[in-house]
């Protein structure tokens, strides 16, 4: 096999790890302290910052108008809605601006 399938399977092996770890160590607690329950409903919102921040800060008038798209779609509908939308804004303002 070559290197780059190696790479995509340790990769696989290693998120696939990581993801189940979280919940095994969880489960193991008969209950999840008020602290630490608020901390995991934290990280879908800090991982999206994480993504959506650097993309605003050196975005150009394309990718701010998708972005802003596809919040305003997200507070109405949800994930792939809000997905679409903001993708066809960018591919159509990225076609008209050149």
């Amino acid at each position: 096999m070559s290197t780059t399938v190696w790479i995509i399977l340790a990769g696989a092996a290693m998120t696939y790890l990581t993801r189940i770890g979280g919940h095994l160590v969880l489960s193991r607690f008969e209950r999840v302290h008020p602290r630490i329950e608020a901390g995991l409903d934290a990280v879908p919102a800090a991982v999206l910052t994480t993504l959506v921040a650097p993309a605003a800060i050196s975005a150009g008038p394309a990718e701010l108008a998708a972005l802003l798209v596809a919040g305003i779609v997200s507070l109405r509908s949800g994930l792939m809605p809000m997905f679409l939308a903001g993708a066809a804004v960018l591919i159509a303002l990225r076609h008209f601006m050149g």
